[in-house]
């Protein structure tokens, strides 16, 4: 009996060039294991990164009609460079009439107070006429009592020895119903005087009164003009700080009011503001160097430092921060972030082609 049997191929061999390549292969994927694991050990990454910088809200602090713009976007601006000007009209006129105003008050100011020394005399001579009219009361009574010590001896004589006659008793009666009479208008004179007295001190008080009126006047309308000159001052619009102009949201002829914002201002130095997870945490602390990757300059490696690490996650400053309060809570993994300050030669090597807003990748080394 004959059996039919059939010889199976050899197994193929691979090529040097197959066995070349999945060498390769293990190798390359040996390296990149070793450079994840060394990563994942000597590093904490995150690609949740931006660029961030300071960038000034520029508006108007009055109301006005837009006369000039002197900027355009993206244009280089230094601090103190003229943005706009708006319409000085309204307040140079309220600047020259408060000033008018004010000229008026101090006139005023003096007039009440030429008038306070004025009625200062006068309540000096009126206190001088009290003392001679009381002097001339003194005098008065000296000669009312002579008067009546010399009709009551004429009369005594008269009656008791014949001594006058009787002329001398009336010569007597008349002399002193005169000094009865003087003495009358000598009282009556200090009564003139006090109410002089007196009115010189009310129209002294009263000149002080407007004195001090008309100055309290001066110093308001010195406080409209200091007022209507800052307002004029805020009519030209001028940069808060070297930078670089963007939104640009004015044109000539609009009316603005305070408040809106008519420009962006950027700051030439940024910053990197990188989101780590909470788990991420444990060793990130300031002063740690740092890799920077920015997605719109590929290839270009930036180092920096770790500046500081934000005092709450980004939820506790969102507007309206969780409450976890609840039957359904559900975990999620916080993220906190960390301020990334580039050191002078990576912002050196990159110019002004890092922006505020930019995706980045940042590598903390933490071993």
């Amino acid at each position: 009996m004959t059996t039919d049997s059939k010889t199976s191929p050899a197994p193929k061999r691979l090529g040097a060039a197959s066995r070349v390549a999945i060498a390769v292969a293990s190798v390359a994927a040996c390296a990149w294991l070793a450079h994840f694991f060394y990563d994942m050990y000597y590093y904490e990454e995150t690609d949740d990164a931006f660029v961030a910088g300071h960038v000034h809200q520029v508006s108007p602090q009055i109301d006005g009609t837009v006369l000039e713009v002197l900027v355009h976007d993206n244009q280089p601006v230094k601090a103190g460079d003229v943005l706009a000007r708006l319409d000085p009209l309204e307040f140079q006129l309220s600047v020259e009439r408060n000033q008018a105003g004010s000229a008026q008050a101090q006139a005023e100011e003096a007039q009440a107070a030429a008038a306070a020394v004025q009625a200062e005399a006068q309540l000096a001579g009126a206190q001088a006429r009290i003392i001679e009219a009381r002097a001339q009361v003194t005098q008065a009574k000296v000669q009312l009592d002579l008067a009546e010590l010399n009709r009551r001896r004429a009369r005594q004589l008269f009656h008791d020895s014949g001594a006058v006659t009787q002329s001398d008793v009336d010569n007597a009666e008349s002399a002193y119903n005169g000094a009865e009479a003087a003495m009358a208008a000598a009282e009556a004179n200090v009564h003139v005087a006090e109410a002089a007295e007196a009115s010189a001190k009310a129209a002294m008080e009263s000149s002080k009164a407007q004195s001090l009126a008309a100055r309290a006047s001066s110093l308001a309308y010195k406080a409209a003009v200091a007022d209507a000159r800052r307002k004029l001052a805020y009519a030209t619009l001028t940069a808060p700080h070297d930078g670089r102009m963007g939104n640009r949201n004015v044109e000539v002829g609009n009316r603005v009011q305070a408040g809106q914002v008519l420009f962006a201002l950027v700051e030439p130095e940024p910053w990197i503001v990188a989101n780590f997870k909470e788990t991420q945490l444990a060793k990130v602390h300031a002063g740690l160097p740092v890799d920077v990757s920015i997605d719109a300059l590929s290839g270009l490696e930036l180092r920096g430092t770790v500046d500081s690490v934000a005092p709450a996650s980004g939820a506790q400053f969102a507007l309206l921060p969780p409450d976890n309060a609840t039957g359904n809570f559900t975990k999620v993994v916080q993220r906190v972030a960390v301020k990334v300050l580039l050191d002078q030669a990576s912002l050196d090597r990159v110019g002004d082609r890092l922006r505020p807003g930019l995706s980045a990748v940042v590598d903390v080394r933490i071993r």
